[in-house]
């Protein structure tokens, strides 16, 4: 019994020794790891590479805490952090990495290294070597600090100068170089508070004839930089033109906008003056084809970061501005330099030169635009002109419109509300979307008929008088024309527009080929044009689901819905041997056809369809 109470101890001793042992390891292991970590954070290379680490996360406070303390004494938080903060934010700093870290020299307390700097600027990247001074102590390794820890020859008298040389952005131009974008001259009003009499009064005249609240007058007045002699601009206003006022007779516009400036000026304390603008030529005949641009947003900085954009850049919006942002908004041009305490230019730390916005040229006609607009602009609606051969496309127009300068100029948000709100929907984009055809598509519905061999040009479908309908099964349910005539035949159909002779085409394409032609001539695809258009579709659902809604497709109603520059396209087939052409907005020197969609139609069918629709013409 002893013996096992012996062996017992013997083994409990045994094994205590061995989790002593095992205790001792692993002390011993963790200790290792706690040294480890305490002689890399105090090594004088770690010490400076952490402190690089705190610049680009903007920890200025943590900066502080790591430089040594004798610097402190003539140098406070406040300071430092302001000095760091200026250089370092105001150049844009950021990838800032150092390499080639050695000892250049040690002392009882100090060590010098050297070692190389790469960082991102506003004006691109600067490399540059640099020395720091790193004394040890009870804390670790503190860095002497001095302002060469930043640039090599900055010295604490000197400052960092950053030059921002803004560049052009560029025009857009239609396709005889006539500006469609570009730079003009508007009207500032504006306002200087210590000439104002009766300032109340004074400011809601101000208010009304520039059709904004007194409010927003108010608040650009009490701005802090304002003075009493300061000119503070109130609003851009278009700028009259005396040649426009010596016209035999100016527009009526234009004589409402010099009555409101003469208005404007017999109010003491008001001045006018020119300001540079982007300015949009055509105006409302192009507002929806051309954008506009304006100031950037937080946002817009946050989605396109290292493309060159500031708080004072603008950026397109929409349109053409948006579409050629990239090629349009050019590059501005940076310096940074070291100013020494009198203003002298001792050292380019980069360089980046301007670089001018490309001008943009497009296919657009001006005249044809303005006339398209010209003659629908109160009516709901969009224009599409094309050539035929080449697919440059020469109008875009959607009707009603709006004043693309007015953003420009900068908008009142009784205006914008008043647009967002219009019945008439001056903002939205018609010549994007899809339409119901009409008559127009009877011609495309000829191409399928002959395309799939349902239909003889020359077969007489019989005069059904203005009213038709298959059979009893359609119920109450006919479709109508209103024309009669003699022979009913494919040729005449198209000349007189029958409804009825294109529905009863449809019936004998059937659903299936009619959907499955129509899907080879760009239906329910994307069309390849610079800017993207709606899809057009020939049901609400995947299929044409009823007898009468293929009836009323064939005609162009039922629910076909076309983008008016896809159906521009379908018909440059009829004058290209059934080929359609693709359509284009940005203008080539030598303008030659790129087929979209060869073999559309035969060469034979489109003579067949051509003979109908010459004859809507000699009708």
């Amino acid at each position: 019994m002893k013996r096992r109470r012996k062996k017992q101890n013997i083994q409990k001793s045994y094994v205590c020794k061995i989790f002593g042992l095992i205790v001792a390891i692993t002390v011993i292991a963790v200790s290792g790891g706690v040294l480890l970590k305490r002689t890399i954070t105090e090594s004088p290379e770690d010490t400076l590479v952490e402190y690089m680490n705190h610049i680009e996360k903007k920890e200025y406070e943590v900066m502080y805490t790591m430089i040594d303390s004798d610097e402190k004494v003539y140098l406070t938080k406040e300071e430092y952090i302001q000095r760091n903060s200026k250089i370092y934010e105001g150049i844009e700093v950021s990838d800032i990495k150092i390499s080639h870290i050695a000892v250049k020299e040690k002392k009882a307390d100090t060590v010098t290294l050297s070692y190389e700097t790469s960082c991102n600027t506003i004006a691109g990247t600067i490399q540059f070597d640099n020395m720091a001074e790193l004394k040890k102590t009870k804390q670790g390794y503190k860095l002497v600090w001095q302002d060469s820890l930043i640039f090599p020859d900055l010295e604490s008298d000197d400052k960092i100068s950053v030059t921002t040389s803004k560049a052009e952005r560029g025009e857009i131009l239609d396709r005889d170089g006539k500006m469609l974008a570009g730079k003009g001259v508007a009207t500032s009003v504006g306002i200087i508070p210590g000439k104002l009499e009766d300032r109340n009064v004074s400011i809601e005249k101000i208010a009304e004839l520039l059709e904004i609240d007194v409010e927003t007058i108010n608040n650009k007045l009490t701005a802090k930089w304002v003075k009493e002699d300061s000119f503070v601009p109130i609003e851009t206003i278009p700028k009259v033109e005396e040649i426009d006022l010596m016209k035999i007779q100016p527009e009526e516009k234009t004589l409402e906008e010099q009555d409101c400036q003469n208005k404007l000026l017999e109010i003491p304390g008001v001045m006018l003056s020119d300001v540079e603008v982007r300015t949009y030529e055509l105006g409302e005949a192009a507002a929806h084809l051309i954008g506009y641009v304006q100031s950037v947003t937080a946002e817009d900085l946050e989605n396109h970061p290292g493309e060159g954009y500031s708080a004072e850049s603008v950026i397109g919006r929409s349109g053409v501005e948006k579409l050629y942002e990239k090629q349009l908004k050019g590059k501005d041009g940076c310096d940074i330099k070291i100013l020494d305490s009198d203003g002298e230019v001792k050292e380019v730390l980069a360089s980046i030169f301007k670089e001018d916005g490309m001008d943009i040229r497009l296919t657009i006609d001006s005249d044809l635009q303005k006339s398209l607009y010209e003659q629908f602009k109160e009516d709901p609606g969009c224009s599409v002109a094309m050539n035929p051969y080449t697919g440059e496309v020469l109008a875009l127009v959607s009707t009603p419109s709006y004043d693309n300068n007015e953003f420009i100029r900068g908008i009142s948000s009784e205006k914008w509300t008043s647009l967002n709100e219009d019945e008439k929907k001056p903002l939205y984009n018609r010549f994007r979307q899809v339409w119901c055809p009409g008559s127009t598509f009877k011609p495309v519905v000829a191409g399928i008929g002959l395309k799939t061999g349902s239909i003889d040009p020359k077969e007489d479908f019989g005069n059904e008088g203005l009213a038709w309908q298959k059979d009893s099964s359609w119920g109450s349910y006919q479709v109508t024309t209103l024309h009669e005539y003699e022979p009913v035949i494919m040729k005449n159909a198209i000349i007189y527009s029958d409804n009825i002779y294109f529905a009863k085409a449809a019936l004998k394409i059937g659903s299936e080929n009619f959907m499955n032609t129509l899907n080879e001539i760009g239906f329910n695809q994307n069309m390849p044009f610079e800017i993207a258009m709606q899809e057009s579709t020939y049901s609400n659902t995947d299929k044409i689901e009823t007898e009468i809604q293929l009836a009323d497709s064939g005609y162009g109603q039922g629910q076909i819905l076309v983008n008016p520059l896809h159906l521009a396209s379908i018909y440059t087939s009829f004058l290209n041997e059934g080929n359609m052409i693709k359509p284009y907005l940005k203008y080539k020197e030598e303008a030659s056809g790129e087929t979209w969609i060869e073999n559309a139609f035969s060469k034979e069918n489109v003579e067949e369809i051509m003979q109908g629709v010459e004859g809507v013409y000699g009708r």
